[in-house]
C-alpha cells in the first residue's frame, strides 16, 4: 500500500530539513560521533533519507472488521492534518510501515551491536514507552497519533543525562523503540473502534515522532563533539 501519510508541504519540510543537515554534515559541522563508533555520518543521513522514502511504503498484515468508517478525507491533530486512505470496504487494514517501523528498528539494532550500549538504550526506551504511551489518541480515521515534537526532545533530554557521550545513539534507539512499543504496539486493540481505513504501526501520527527522532540523534552528535 502506497500513500503519504502527512500533508504535501510537511514531507516537503521535512526533505529540506534532511537536506539541510546533509549539508552540514558535508561541510563538517556534523561532528564525528557516529565515525568515533563506526558509522561514517553519511550512512546516517543515507538511513534517514531512506527513512523518509520508506513512509509512504506500508505492509498488510492484518484487516480488522469495523462496524462504521470514517467519512472524513482529511483530519487534524494537534495542529497536524493527516490524510484518511480510501478503501472501500468496512474493515480496516493494520498495515507495518516501512520508513516508520522496519528500517529505524534494523538501524537501531545496529547501532546496539555496534556500541553494546543494550542497558541503557532499554532504560530510555523503558521511560519513552511510559511517555509515548501517555501521549498518545486514538484519533478517528487515521489511527494512533501524538504530539510530533514531545518524544524525540525527550529521548534526547535522557540520553544527554545517562550518557552524554553516546547520547546521540541512545536518543535515536529510545526514540524509535520507546515511540513504537508505548504509541502503537500498547494501543493496537483500540484499532478496532476507530474506523480508520488503514493502520499502520509507525506510520501517520507516530511516523513524525519517530523520524523527528532521527533529527534530533543528528543534532545530538553536533552539539556534543
Amino acid at each position: 500500500m502506497f500513500f503519504n501519510p502527512l500533508t504535501f508541504l510537511v514531507m516537503i519540510l521535512f526533505f529540506c530539513l534532511l537536506f539541510f543537515f546533509f549539508l552540514m554534515a558535508e561541510w563538517n559541522v556534523i561532528a564525528l560521533v557516529f565515525a568515533k563508533i563506526g558509522i561514517p555520518p553519511r550512512y546516517i543521513f543515507s538511513a534517514l533519507f531512506l527513512t523518509l522514502a520508506g513512509s509512504f511504503i506500508n505492509i498488510p498484515i492484518e484487516r480488522i472488521p469495523q462496524e462504521a468508517m470514517t467519512k472524513e478525507k482529511w483530519v487534524r491533530f494537534f495542529g497536524v492534518r493527516y490524510r484518511v486512505p480510501h478503501v472501500g470496504k468496512h474493515e480496516t487494514v493494520l498495515a507495518v510501515n516501512v520508513g516508520g517501523a522496519i528500517i529505524p528498528c534494523l538501524l537501531s539494532f545496529y547501532l546496539l551491536f555496534k556500541t553494546g550500549l543494550w542497558l541503557k538504550g532499554a532504560a530510555v526506551t523503558a521511560i519513552m514507552v511510559l511517555v509515548t504511551h501517555w501521549l498518545a489518541r486514538p484519533v478517528k480515521g487515521v489511527g494512533i497519533a501524538m504530539p510530533a515534537f514531545i518524544p524525540p526532545l525527550v529521548a534526547a533530554i535522557l540520553s544527554i543525562v545517562l550518557c552524554r557521550d553516546c547520547a546521540p545513539v541512545i536518543a535515536y534507539v529510545g526514540g524509535t523503540f520507546g515511540t513504537l512499543i508505548g504509541a502503537d504496539i500498547l494501543n493496537i486493540g483500540k484499532i478496532k473502534d476507530l474506523g480508520a481505513p488503514v493502520a499502520s504501526i509507525g506510520g501517520a501520527g507516530t511516523f513524525d515522532g519517530i523520524f523527528l527522532s532521527g533529527i534530533m540523534a543528528v543534532l545530538l552528535a553536533a552539539i556534543l563533539t
